[in-house]
């Protein structure tokens, strides 16, 4: 269904948009930056919008649930008030997707920064692939997969006018490892990781960096509310890692402020796991 369209004031004016290239001597690395960060109401994507927003860039948070909340809240810490708005969307409809895209345009200029986040992970049981029905396999993939290819399509005139454009997908190390008893999610993932590499090679003729990250079995909030999720994947995960300790959001955000600002700018098609070294890659 459409999602409701709700900000998270009326009263912040739309902010001026400076495209100069980044600078060596600001203080932060994304000052004059706008990020959109999808799946952010919580978790991962969360973490990383206050990442990205600590280090000055403006930030919208999409989102189907908490988007307005966790943007008020990350904007009361930002260093500029008013630079963390929060849209509600579904990345799997192609409307929302476009709203998305005017939404960053007329508060903040446009976007320089797609983080493809949004997924459906947490709230998966493990099962035999026999026992994944076909809807359950295609509300994975239109989210996991479909999302991420009409929120590139969605923002990327915006990013061709932006002189430091960057694409982070948010894949898995399941992509690597190939985990049994989530096969729709690793078959997204793996998806994800193929079309990050894809679009590295197809928008690098407008010098847009397409980067993913691949982090490992992760305690956000969602997977602390599902026991049986902790259950047949926490033990695993530590055992083969060699940081033998829960792997948490704020593990992440290192690795995605990374990708987004100007350190990597000669990187593209890559995808850096983050999983405390439980697979090399």
């Amino acid at each position: 269904m459409d999602c409701p369209k709700r900000t998270v004031s009326a009263t912040f004016a739309p902010a001026a948009r400076t495209r100069a290239p980044f600078a060596g001597q600001d203080t932060v690395k994304l000052s004059n930056r706008t990020a959109i960060v999808t799946g952010a109401g919580s978790g991962i994507g969360k973490s990383i919008a206050a990442a990205l927003a600590a280090e000055g860039a403006r930030v919208v948070i999409a989102d189907l649930r908490h988007a307005l909340e966790s943007a008020a809240e990350l904007d009361a810490r930002a260093p500029a008030p008013g630079s963390v708005r929060g849209l509600e969307c579904n990345v799997a409809l192609e409307a929302d997707c476009t709203r998305l895209a005017e939404f960053a345009q007329a508060e903040f200029g446009g976007a320089d920064i797609l983080v493809n986040n949004a997924a459906i992970f947490s709230s998966l049981k493990p099962k035999p692939f026999e026992e994944i029905s076909a809807e359950e396999w295609r509300a994975v993939m239109e989210v996991n997969t479909l999302g991420p290819f009409l929120c590139c399509k969605a923002v990327l005139p915006q990013l061709k006018r932006s002189p430091a454009a960057r694409i982070i997908n948010i894949s898995s190390g399941v992509a690597f490892k190939g985990n049994a008893l989530y096969l729709h999610y690793v078959a997204s993932k793996g998806a994800v990781l193929s079309m990050t590499r894809s679009l590295a090679k197809e928008l690098g003729q407008h010098n847009i960096l397409v980067n993913g990250i691949a982090p490992g079995f992760t305690m956000s909030e969602g997977v602390a509310a599902n026991p049986d999720l902790i259950a047949g994947a926490r033990g695993p995960s530590l055992a083969g890692r060699v940081l033998a300790r829960d792997m948490y959001p704020a593990d992440l955000v290192g690795a995605a402020v990374f990708f987004a600002g100007p350190d990597s700018a000669f990187i593209t098609g890559q995808t850096l796991v983050v999983d405390g070294g439980a697979y090399f890659h």
